[in-house]
């Protein structure tokens, strides 16, 4: 059971030792603009991978798929993210009592 305990914080403390070695290596560079753009990408790409392994393997629901492209639409002309999400909640929501 110790040896079960003493990974988990090694595994903790490696995690900690992870996200602050980025900062502190490049605490005072400046990003080129590629890396910048990149980075700008990671939420977008991680928020498909999401929506692809929730609605992948089943049967597509009709409702949640027009939600998801009226947040992206709105996404794409640059609303704020929540507003987005929220605007396609109400649209799923709207489709449904449809």
């Amino acid at each position: 059971m110790i040896r079960v305990w003493l990974s988990v914080a090694a595994v903790t403390v490696l995690s900690w030792l992870m996200k602050a070695s980025a900062p502190l290596v490049i605490a005072r560079r400046k990003l080129p603009p590629s890396v910048i753009r990149m980075t700008a990408l990671t939420a977008p790409v991680l928020l498909a991978g999401l929506i692809v392994t929730e609605l992948g393997g089943k049967q597509v629901d009709w409702t949640q798929l027009a939600g998801v492209g009226v947040s992206g639409v709105l996404a794409l002309a640059k609303v704020p993210m929540l507003v987005a999400v929220a605007g396609g909640i109400v649209a799923t929501a709207v489709i449904r009592l449809l």
